[in-house]
């Protein structure tokens, strides 16, 4: 059916042979060796090697650029908000209404998760690659309460066994006394929020959270969250979580904490202090920045638009490109160094100081020894070509590993939660100077003498 398509498309004049070529096609021919999954690779460094029949290894050139631009875009942006937010607060991938469509979406959840995300909104991701799902309550269940008499069923057994409690006319009668404690008017809290968190309590007592800013958070959801929390506790239910989707979220947070450790202290419920209090609302990198500039309370970070579609780079830009035919390396020229093309099969090299830290990666041609810990190297950095230096690795690391050969797959294929370790671990290597995302040191790229003699040779014989 795929060659029939064709004929239909090519023009009429196409030969014969190709289809018969097109039916007959075979990719054990073909050999690909990579990067690992979820390591970090720098500019003008092959990530991915492909060796077959000229015709093969150009049909492949679109698919894998689908496949690993926007993969490797979304992790680097997910690892960037990682960075950002610090190792302890948690962040939640919630971008699938704002995706390039449920392909997008899925992608999305995945390769964030492989970035550094903690869990994601997007169920279908959770049940295909084992990704942990986590949501909260929505604005609109809030909005369709207008009473407790709305709520069905009404009665919660203690955690422990004994008589169904009303628990609606149990949170109705803590509100008064949280309205004392916090000092706001209980005619101000909304009885529709109140019916909504309780509704929400009686079917999930062991995993309630609320959604503060329907209404007000000072007046109505606070009070009717701590309300609906400390009648699940007098039944012995522990609440999860609060969340807030609107306003100044750094101010709030603390606020929320000194209430929540306000009532704690008060009805003498200890946990009540540490509630996690999750956030959301068109969060970027610049969020996460003044968060931690204004302090705050904040333990969990829902993300989506500014993590899904990467507004600060909507695209990667990998390109796939010949460096050699036939035994012979070729080279694209173009007045642009940074466009010029590296000639030849290359095996890659990660060098590392006396730190652990890795401080060069080095491409070599596929014939040359391995460069050797404690050895002085001569190479030539990229952007610096006319000059040489010496360096001497305390440790030096092949990067590539060849992971299909005579159509089969020869290197065992990581978890999805071993690449996401292997990726964190990646980053953690990198020296600070290296790491940071404002105005990092640039992480230098070479070549040896050898490699640099072959593409001074190639660029005099083209000119």
């Amino acid at each position: 059916a795929d060659v029939a398509y064709l004929r239909s498309v090519l023009p009429s004049t196409t030969e014969d042979a190709f289809f018969d070529y097109l039916a007959t096609l075979d990719a054990s021919e073909v050999t690909v060796s990579a990067v690992p999954e979820g390591s970090v690779v720098f500019a003008r460094v092959p990530f991915l090697q492909v060796k077959g029949p000229l015709l093969v290894v150009q049909l492949l050139e679109t698919m894998l650029l689908c496949l690993v631009s926007y993969a490797s875009l979304v992790a680097t942006n997910a690892a960037r908000f990682r960075l950002l937010a610090g190792p302890d607060v948690k962040l939640m991938e919630m971008g699938l209404r704002r995706a390039q469509g449920p392909d997008g979406a899925l992608s999305a959840s995945k390769y964030s998760y492989i970035g550094g995300f903690d869990c994601t909104s997007n169920i279908l991701a959770g049940k295909l690659y084992g990704i942990p799902v986590r949501g909260t309550i929505a604005h609109s269940f809030i909005m369709a309460f207008t009473s407790l008499e709305e709520v069905q069923p009404r009665e919660l057994p203690p955690q422990a066994g004994g008589e169904p409690v009303d628990l609606p006319a149990l949170a109705e009668s803590w509100l008064g006394r949280v309205c004392e404690v916090l000092q706001t008017p209980p005619e101000k809290a909304n009885r529709g929020e109140l019916a909504a968190f309780v509704s929400y309590a009686v079917t999930f007592p062991c995993d309630f959270q609320g959604l503060l800013d329907t209404y007000c958070v000072r007046r109505s959801g606070l009070p009717n969250f701590c309300a609906v929390a400390l009648a699940l506790n007098q039944l012995g239910y522990r609440a999860i979580g609060v969340r807030l989707d609107s306003g100044d979220l750094a101010q709030q947070s603390k606020e929320i904490r000194r209430a929540l450790r306000a009532c704690g202290a008060h009805f003498q419920v200890p946990w009540f202090e540490t509630i996690p209090i999750a956030v959301s609302n068109d969060i970027s990198e610049q969020s996460l920045e003044e968060f931690s500039q204004e302090g705050s309370e904040i333990d969990m970070i829902g993300v989506g638009t500014n993590l899904v579609t990467c507004p600060l780079q909507p695209s990667l830009g990998c390109v796939y490109k010949l460096v050699e035919v036939n035994g012979s390396p070729c080279l694209k020229l173009t007045e642009d160094e940074e466009k010029m093309t590296i000639p030849g099969t290359k095996t890659i090299y990660r060098l590392y100081d006396a730190d652990g830290h890795p401080f060069m990666d080095l491409m070599a041609l596929e014939e040359e020894p391995s460069p050797v810990a404690g050895q002085e190297l001569e190479i030539h950095v990229l952007g610096q070509l006319g000059e040489s230096s010496k360096v001497m690795p305390t440790t030096v690391e092949p990067l590539h590993r060849t992971y299909f050969r005579d159509g089969q797959v020869c290197e065992p294929l990581p978890s999805l939660p071993e690449v996401r370790s292997h990726a964190q671990a990646s980053l953690s290597q990198l020296s600070p100077a290296h790491r940071r995302l404002r105005e990092p040191q640039p992480y230098p790229v070479a070549v040896t003498e050898k490699l640099h003699h072959l593409f001074t040779k190639l660029q005099e014989a083209n000119q």
